[in-house]
Formats: structure tokens, C-alpha cells, sequence
């Protein structure tokens, strides 16, 4: 064998799990046609999120006056996309070089081209042959393409977001998920029409329907059309027709549902019925010896999510057999203000037939929330009312998606709204709002 482990796909499950093998002595290389750090470091989760910040600067600047600061004319600030795009490309370039230094640290070979996978674990990337113990398939996914009756329609990938000069005035952006929320608000921070199409009746699957609902009443308030349920009919005449109805639009931005980029396999891959790669428990798929992480799996669409995936796969070829365990993994929106949820959300509580009590503390009456003058949000915290166990946990803040983790701590040990109330947090700080949530549930809140 040429490898202990061969990985194709260089995103976050392929250059962690590379990473991680190349920590505990495993021979290893990975292919990759196009660009380490996959869609995550090139037009995903990093870049999407400096634009975002980026255009939170510039709605931010509006409220300086408030903060005491004259001399500012608001009137002339003005959002300059070739350098949001310029810092965004920067701090790419800088992490990329970072990953393809810890690769060459831990001796990873890194192997440029397509790979197909060959009989008897083997893997052909252009005309060279390879072979490996053990095959990692981490090709990632993209959004579905908007189809053929779309052809002539002005549409952009997110892949080719970054290659525009300028963007219209009205804009449409398709998907269901998170991203497309994402990208939805970003527009709009930047003074854009914007109108959301999320085209099936499972908007934001996965999140409790307490926070749909407050996002969907957000982006009503922020003045971007949302519907949902309804697909793109037709694009004529500087309009989009969506459930008979027609909508400005000068720009259709592709969030839509994810599909899975699979690899070229002489042996069929068996697929699941929505076409992602089908493995078991510990991801191993149809073929032995060759397992599937990350969105090709289509087990989950977080980078974080893939990452763990990589690195259980590593330890399970070294021998170290554990559960995967997706209770604990957080779920972040990085919008204005941020929003995260970690553990069970209160629907799935009711099915398993818990008794159960929801604690909640507003940031409105946190006093480093309105130094910062973000006041917008809450927390939300689910426990058990027999034993007091924290059963899940949501935040919307300016930097919920930071603050998440602590629960995620909460979760991974079982603590109890005790715990929760107990830890000493600084004050003046934000996550203060976790101990009033903790002695909420004890129905002694402090500052309530």
C-alpha cells in the first residue's frame, strides 16, 4: 500500500481528518482539484462571514452619534465592495497558507487533480494509481442548480460571488437554510431590495420553532419579502415569478439545497434517497475501507460538524471505537444579531415526553448589552424538571455565536440549571445572562 489513509477532498473534514492522521503516525496524502480549505475557506464559512461583518461595520456606523462621537457625515459613508472583497480574499490567503502549513507539518502528501476510486482501494487521480489501508471521502456539496429554465436568467453561484464588480438593486436570493438568510440580510445591511425564496415548506429545518419564528419576524422587520414554500417559476421582463406571483429582480443569488459532489467510483457508491453518499454510524460506506465525511454524507451541512467527523473517522482507524454524538453540536446564524442553538429544541422535548420548563432572560436588561448598545435578543434555556438537566440551549446576541459554547459545556457534562446558576460569570459581560437563565429556572432570577 502506497498510504495508510488516502483523503479526497481538501475542506474542513478532509484537511482535519489529513491533520489529525498525520498526528498519530498515519502514512497520509490527499487530493484535491481546486483549492485546500474547500468551499468553507474559499466562498463559504470565512469569506461570507467577513463580508456579513463588514456590512454590520456599515450599518453600525449609523449609530455612532449615539455612542457620543461627532464629526462623522453618515450621509457620505459608503459601502465599497472591491475592498470588503480585498479583506475578505486577505484573510482567505492567510488561512489557506495556514492549513497547507500544518499539512506539510504533520507530513501529509498533497496530491493536485480528480480522483477516481479504483477496485481493492485503490484511487487513479488523472493516470496515477494510488493505494491506501483506508479511503476518506470529503468532496463536500453545492448548492442545486437553479435548472435549465433558468438559463438565461441573471444568476450567480455563491462560488462566483466574488468575481462580481458591483451588485443591482433588486435582489433574490433562493435556499432554505441558513445561508440564505445569511446572504438575504447581507444584501439588505447594504441597502438592497431583497426577497427570499425558500423554496419547500422546511425553512431553517432543524431549528426550534421558536427561533423560525423570531427570524422570520426579523426579516420582516429589516423589510426583506420572505416566501416560503413556493419555487422560482420563471425569470422574464426584469421579473421572477414565484408562486404566481411576480418580484422585482435584477440579481438571483443560488443558496438553494444542498447537492453532494460525488466521486467518479468503479464500484457504484450506494446513495440515500436524497442522493448524499449512505454510511453507517461511523461513516464507513458501501465499499469496505472507504468511508464518507463531511456534506457528501449529508449527515450534517456545518464545517465544525465535518471537522468532528474527520477526526472520529482518524481515531476509529486507530482503533479508538466511540459514539458520534450530534446532540451537542452547536448551530450558528451569523446574522444581525447572531443566533445559536445547541441541544434538543422544545419540539423535539415534547416527543420524548419530557416535563419540561423554558427559562428566559432579555438582553434589554443586561448592562454590558447596552454599553455595547445590543440590546437585541435573549436567552432561552430548556431543562428538565425533575432533575433541573439542561436539555437545550438558544441565544440570539451579537455574539451568540461565540457565547454558544458554553452551553455546549453545560451539555457535554449533563449539568443542571444549578450548574448554570452557580458559575460565576465577570460582569459587566454579556453571557451574565446565563446565570439569570440558570436562576430563572430555579424561579429565583436575580436582575428579572
Amino acid at each position: 500500500m502506497d498510504y495508510d489513509v488516502l483523503i479526497i477532498g481538501a475542506g474542513p473534514s478532509g484537511y482535519v481528518a489529513a491533520i489529525r492522521a498525520g498526528q498519530v503516525g498515519l502514512k497520509t496524502a490527499i487530493v484535491e482539484k481546486q483549492y485546500i480549505g474547500g468551499m468553507c475557506l474559499n466562498w463559504g464559512c470565512i469569506p461570507t462571514k467577513a463580508i456579513l461583518e463588514s456590512a454590520k461595520k456599515f450599518k453600525k456606523l449609523g449609530e455612532i452619534e449615539d455612542f457620543g462621537i461627532d464629526g462623522i457625515d453618515t450621509g457620505k459613508i459608503a459601502f465599497n465592495w472591491d475592498k470588503v472583497k480585498s479583506r475578505s480574499k486577505r484573510i482567505t490567503r492567510k488561512l489557506t497558507a495556514g492549513v497547507n502549513f500544518l499539512l506539510k507539518k504533520n507530513g501529509i502528501e498533497v496530491i493536485s487533480g480528480t480522483a477516481r476510486i479504483g477496485s481493492d482501494r485503490s484511487v487513479w487521480v488523472d493516470d496515477k494509481k494510488i493505494s491506501a489501508k483506508h479511503i476518506i471521502i470529503a468532496t463536500g456539496s453545492k448548492p442545486k442548480p437553479m435548472g435549465d429554465a433558468f438559463s438565461n436568467a441573471p444568476v450567480v453561484e455563491m462560488e462566483n460571488l466574488f468575481e462580481r464588480e458591483a451588485f443591482p438593486e433588486n435582489i433574490v436570493v433562493t435556499g432554505n437554510h441558513i445561508s440564505s438568510v445569511e446572504m438575504a440580510q447581507f444584501f439588505r445591511l447594504i441597502h438592497k431590495n431583497v426577497t427570499l425564496v425558500a423554496n419547500s415548506d422546511y425553512f431553517l429545518d432543524g431549528l426550534d420553532t421558536f427561533l423560525v419564528e423570531y427570524i422570520t419576524k426579523k426579516l420582516a422587520s429589516d423589510n426583506i419579502e420572505l416566501i416560503t414554500d413556493a419555487y422560482p417559476e420563471k425569470y422574464a421582463d426584469g421579473g421572477l415569478t414565484v408562486g404566481g406571483k411576480k418580484v422585482k429582480c435584477d440579481l438571483i443569488v443560488n443558496c438553494n439545497s444542498r447537492k453532494a459532489i460525488i466521486p467518479e467510483s468503479e464500484t457504484p457508491l450506494q446513495l440515500t434517497e436524497r442522493g448524499f453518499i449512505k454510511t453507517t454510524d461511523n461513516f464507513q460506506t458501501s465499499i469496505d475501507g472507504v468511508y464518507a465525511i463531511g456534506d457528501v454524507a449529508g449527515r450534517s451541512f456545518l464545517a465544525h460538524m465535518a471537522s468532528a467527523q474527520g477526526i472520529h473517522v482518524i481515531n476509529a482507524i486507530k482503533g479508538i471505537q466511540a459514539h458520534f454524538d450530534y446532540s451537542t453540536y452547536p448551530i450558528n446564524m451569523y446574522t444581525t444579531p447572531e443566533i445559536a442553538q445547541i441541544g434538543m429544541t422544545e419540539q423535539k422535548i415534547k416527543e420524548e415526553g419530557y416535563d419540561y420548563k423554558i427559562s428566559e432572560f432579555p438582553l434589554s436588561a443586561n448592562g454590558k448589552a447596552l454599553i455595547e448598545n445590543n440590546t437585541e435578543g435573549l436567552i432561552r434555556l430548556l431543562s428538565d424538571k425533575k432533575y433541573g438537566q439542561v436539555l437545550g440551549v438558544q441565544v440570539v446576541a451579537e455574539n451568540a455565536t461565540d457565547m454558544i459554547a458554553e452551553a455546549g459545556a453545560y451539555l457535554k457534562v449533563e449539568a443542571t440549571v444549578y450548574d448554570v446558576a452557580h458559575t460565576i460569570h465577570a460582569h459587566p459581560t454579556v453571557s451574565e445572562i446565563f446565570f439569570e437563565a440558570g436562576f430563572d429556572a430555579m424561579d429565583r432570577a436575580i436582575h428579572k
